[in-house]
C-alpha cells in the first residue's frame, strides 16, 4: 500500500547523503579520505568523566527507570555552572531540565509550543534542528539572512512587520553553527526588548559556549535578567566535555517554557540512563582543566588550518568559537555550488567538507569545515586542496 505521510513530505532530502554516500564509496574504494564533514568530537571523553559512570554502573539501583526531568544531582550541577560561568541564578526545580542533548530538547519544546500554522523565525543558514524541528511540528517557518548585528536585527523587525499571524518565537544560535559568528550582550538585550514587546518567546542555543578562541568568553541570553520572562536555552555536553554519543544536554530559563518541555518529556521518555547522568555532574562539578585543553586543541587546529589554506590560496575568516571554519567557497569555483563544490573537493583531494547548503539557501556560498582531524591531518588535507586549487588554475590557464 502506498501512503503520503504530510510531515515527512515537508521534509526535504538530506543534503549531506550524497555527499556521505560519496565518502563512503570512495573509502570501500580504498581512498584515504580526510573527513572535515561532521561535527563529531574525535577526543575521548575524561577519564575522570568515564570513571564516574562505570562507578555508577555497578549500582544495580541505577538499572531502572530514571526521571525523565533529569535526576536531582545533574540539574543541581547545571544550576551551579550557571552561576559560575554567567553569575546566573537557576532554580534547579523549575528553571532547568535535562534533555538528551540539545538537539532532542529542541525538537520536543518546537512541539509542546507549536501550533499547526504558527510562524517560527530562524535564522539562515541554521542547524538543520532549528528549522526542521518546527517543521516537523506543523510550524511555518520564515528565514532571517545571517549577517552583522544590526542587519539580523533590521531582518528580525521586517519578519515581525511582515508576518501573519505574529510570530510565536524565533530561534537564535550564538556561538552560530555553522557560521562561527559571535554575539556580546547589547545584542541580547537589544533581541529580548523587542521580542517583549511584540510578545515572542526565544529559544537560544549555546551548544558551543564553552569552544572560543577570544579572551572574552560567549555570554548567555540569561544574563538579560528581562530575558527570563520569555527565553530558554539550551547547552550540551557533547562539544565542552568531548560527550556527543553520551546525549545529554540541559534546556534552562523561564518556567512556563520548562514546564511545557517536561510535559511533553514525561510522555516520550523516562531520561537519560541514570549512570550517565551521574557522570555528567560529575563533568560539570569537578575540575575543568579537560575544558580548557580541549579549547586549546581545537584553536590550535584552526590556527593550522586557516594559514595552511591561505598559503595554498584559499583565504577563509578565523572562527572566533565554536569548532567550525565557515568557508567561502575559493574564486573559480563560485558558479558550482557547495554541494557541488564538497563532491568535487572529496573526489579531487580526497577531503571531505559539510555543502553549505545543508544549513539553508543563504549557505550556499560557502562550505563547514569541522576542526575534527588531528593537526598531522589537517596538514595533509592542506597540501591535497593545495594541489587540487593548483592543477584548476593550470587547467584554466590552458583554456584561456
Amino acid at each position: 500500500m502506498e501512503q503520503e505521510f504530510h510531515k515527512i513530505r515537508r521534509l526535504p532530502p538530506y543534503v549531506f547523503a550524497e555527499v556521505n554516500a560519496m565518502k563512503a564509496r570512495a573509502r570501500a574504494d580504498g581512498a584515504d579520505i580526510i573527513d572535515f564533514g561532521m561535527g563529531n568530537p574525535d577526543q575521548p571523553t575524561p577519564p575522570h568523566i568515564v570513571e564516574k559512570l562505570v562507578e555508577a554502573v555497578r549500582d544495580p539501583k541505577t538499572h531502572r527507570y530514571s526521571q525523565s526531568r533529569g535526576i536531582p544531582g545533574l540539574r543541581k550541577a547545571l544550576s551551579g555552572y550557571y552561576a559560575r560561568r554567567f553569575g546566573v541564578e537557576v532554580d534547579p526545580e523549575t528553571e532547568t531540565i535535562v534533555t538528551l542533548g540539545s538537539k532532542e530538547g529542541l525538537a520536543n519544546l518546537s512541539s509542546a509550543i507549536t501550533s499547526p500554522g504558527d510562524v517560527i523565525l530562524v535564522t539562515n543558514p541554521s542547524y538543520p534542528i532549528h528549522p526542521f524541528g518546527f517543521i516537523i511540528a506543523g510550524a511555518a517557518v520564515r528565514s532571517i539572512p545571517v549577517g552583522p548585528e544590526e542587519e539580523l536585527m533590521e531582518a528580525l523587525k521586517r519578519a515581525v512587520k511582515h508576518s501573519s499571524p505574529k510570530p510565536t518565537a524565533v530561534v537564535l544560535n550564538y556561538p552560530n553553527n555553522p557560521t562561527a559568528k559571535v554575539v556580546d550582550l547589547e545584542f541580547y538585550e537589544e533581541v529580548v526588548d523587542f521580542c517583549l514587546h511584540h510578545g515572542i518567546y526565544i529559544l537560544s542555543d549555546i551548544a558551543y559556549s564553552e569552544i572560543y578562541f577570544d579572551d572574552v568568553p560567549p555570554p548567555s541570553i540569561l544574563q538579560i535578567k528581562r530575558a527570563w520572562d520569555i527565553a530558554v536555552e539550551f547547552t550540551s555536553m557533547s562539544k565542552t566535555y568531548s560527550m556527543p554519543g553520551w546525549r545529554i544536554g540541559f534546556a534552562t530559563g523561564n518556567k512556563k517554557l520548562i514546564a511545557a518541555l517536561s510535559r511533553i518529556k514525561s510522555y516520550l521518555d523516562y531520561g537519560a540512563f541514570t549512570p550517565i547522568q551521574v557522570a555528567s555532574a560529575a563533568a560539570l562539578n569537578g575540575p575543568q582543566e579537560c575544558v580548557d585543553e580541549v579549547r586549546q586543541i581545537y584553536k590550535s587546529r584552526r590556527d593550522v588550518l586557516i594559514d595552511g589554506l591561505a598559503a595554498a590560496g584559499w583565504d577563509i575568516p578565523s572562527p572566533p568559537a565554536t569548532m567550525f571554519a565557515w568557508a567561502p567557497i575559493p574564486p573559480g569555483f563560485e558558479g558550482l555550488g557547495s554541494l557541488e563544490f564538497s563532491k568535487l573537493l572529496l573526489s579531487e583531494a580526497e577531503v571531505a567538507v559539510a555543502p553549505g547548503i545543508g544549513f539553508g539557501e543563504h549557505g550556499d556560498g560557502h562550505v563547514r569545515i569541522a576542526l575534527v582531524e588531528n593537526e598531522q591531518r589537517i596538514r595533509q588535507a592542506i597540501r591535497n586542496i593545495k594541489a587540487f586549487l593548483r592543477g584548476h588554475d593550470q587547467k584554466q590557464a590552458v583554456a584561456r
